[in-house]
């Protein structure tokens, strides 16, 4: 079993500190490599997949969240809200209801639709110190995020070829789901009172998750407070079961926020907003890929890709090439010379790197590598540039492999 919050200290990937306050983890270099990597790979696939960028601002006035019902059904989870002047602004706890405005400040027709927005943007939760835990439950979030605004015949597909966006970063990342879980409102008063919403949302999920021939189960008391979702549940190593990545539609927003789309017949219609976030939380993301993997993240998640370990100070000047080249090529390679201890020693301190490449006198003075993979084979010495070309393609194309045959 691993805790990322031993093996993120030991790593030096993140830390916390009492002033900066509780939930409120800082990332360290190393870290900031992962995450970086991370939120490149999440926008390249969105961006590939028909999605478009925005920026919102963190804070938003109240009426805001009045009006998206957040104030009235959620306001216990948000910070209290800050005196501007006359006016009251709020750390915002969702970024749905700025991607509506941003979606309501231009007219739109159906030839425009789906209209995919995505954002990879900061948002804010009151969490209690007691369930605050590293990087799994934080107050400070940075969301991997999107709303497509559609056609109600778009629903089914748009939320479709979500759940598959899900799927493919999930096996770039090394991820395996636990379940699919229809996540469906519950007693009490947390919920948006429309039952005719809640029925119409819930079937059209349904019929996502059944033409994507997953196995699911429907749990009451998890959906939203606007409507229902799937949830994708991932386990940690004890078994434990949390939510990583999201697909919702939502009918209740477009309506409070008077969303509309001119149709084929001049009139005004409202469009259906789908939810869907690929790797939910970058936090949470981070803290379960370190427990996956304990640490020895896919080649081309590591903060270190390649460890270069020149036997003794005379092979110096080519393992410095060596990193330069590594460098040129977009991979991420560090010199641990011999003042870093024995080449033994250096090794077992590189045990995680994805590639450890020794420099001997022979290696040096031909321009062959030894490279040793992190699980332990041992490949035959070859030309630099080949060895090099194989990591970028492998790299590249976002495999789990090390090496291929």
């Amino acid at each position: 079993m691993h805790d990322h919050r031993k093996l993120g200290r030991e790593l030096d990937l993140f830390d916390t500190d009492p002033l900066m306050g509780a939930g409120l983890p800082y990332w360290l270099p190393d870290g900031a490599v992962v995450r970086h990597t991370l939120e490149e790979y999440v926008r390249e696939a969105e961006r590939r997949a028909g999605y478009r960028h925005v920026y919102s601002p963190v804070l938003g006035k109240r009426e805001l969240y009045e009006i998206s019902g957040h104030w009235s059904h959620y306001s216990e989870d948000m910070f209290p809200p800050m005196r501007l002047g006359g006016e009251q602004v709020v750390l915002r706890p969702s970024l749905c209801p700025h991607h509506a405005l941003i979606y309501r400040s231009r007219a739109h027709s159906y030839r425009e639709l789906p209209l995919r927005m995505a954002e990879l943007g900061g948002m804010y939760r009151a969490e209690l110190s007691g369930v605050l835990g590293g990087l799994t439950r934080v107050r400070a979030i940075q969301l991997n995020d999107a709303h497509i605004f559609c056609t109600p015949d778009q629903a089914v597909d748009e939320a479709r070829a979500a759940l598959e966006l899900i799927r493919q970063a999930y096996r770039a990342l090394g991820i395996e789901d636990a379940r699919y879980r229809l996540s469906l409102p519950g007693a009490g008063g947390k919920y948006v009172a429309d039952p005719a919403l809640w029925q119409r949302a819930t079937a059209l999920l349904a019929e996502v998750l059944d033409g994507s021939g997953v196995p699911y189960e429907a749990v009451e008391g998890e959906a939203a407070f606007y409507g229902p979702k799937i949830d994708v549940q991932v386990a940690d190593s004890a078994g434990r079961e949390s939510t990583l990545s999201t697909v919702q539609i939502d009918f209740h927003q477009p309506a409070r926020f008077d969303l509309h789309y001119i149709g084929p017949d001049g009139a005004k219609h409202r469009p259906v907003m789908v939810h869907r976030s690929v790797i939910g939380s970058v936090e949470r993301a981070v803290a379960h890929l370190i427990e996956r993997h304990g640490g020895a993240l896919p080649a081309w998640l590591a903060p270190t890709q390649i460890a270069v370990l020149p036997v003794s100070e005379a092979e110096l000047p080519q393992a410095a090439d060596l990193v330069r080249r590594c460098v040129e090529r977009g991979l991420r390679a560090e010199l641990a010379g011999p003042e870093q201890g024995s080449l033994g020693a250096r090794i077992r301190s590189a045990r995680l790197v994805p590639y450890q490449v020794v420099i001997g006198a022979k290696e040096a003075a031909a321009d062959l590598l030894a490279p040793r993979l992190r699980s332990g084979q041992r490949l035959d010495a070859l030309p630099a540039n080949r060895f090099l070309t194989r990591v970028e393609a492998l790299v590249g194309a976002h495999s789990t492999d090390l090496w291929d045959a």
